[in-house]
């Protein structure tokens, strides 16, 4: 029984941690698409954004001592964002072509 009171205690701090970064992550990506839409940045200058955030942690979280797991989790939902805005680059040439 103590041993789940120790793993409860651990937990919530996990959580919390995660609700912020997906809070975090949300709304950048809010951010951005609503630049995209404001026409104070282009799609291919916010691709270039994320993916220069993912070079960015690519490089620098293992230096800093992160989990693998943990780190590979970032860079797969920067790589899904990228994707995301890449598809609406596909999406804007389709729409533009004469049918």
């Amino acid at each position: 029984m103590n041993h789940d009171i120790s793993n409860k205690h651990d937990m919530p701090h996990a959580r919390e941690a995660d609700a912020h970064g997906q809070a975090a992550m949300l709304l950048v990506e809010c951010l951005l698409h609503r630049l995209i839409e404001k026409q104070v940045l282009s799609v291919e200058e916010a691709i270039d954004i994320v993916d220069v955030a993912t070079e960015v942690k690519i490089e620098t979280g293992t230096e800093r001592g992160e989990m693998p797991a943990t780190l590979q989790a970032s860079i797969h939902l920067l790589q899904d964002i990228s994707a995301s805005l890449r598809f609406d680059v596909a999406g804007e040439v389709k729409e533009g072509t004469p049918i």
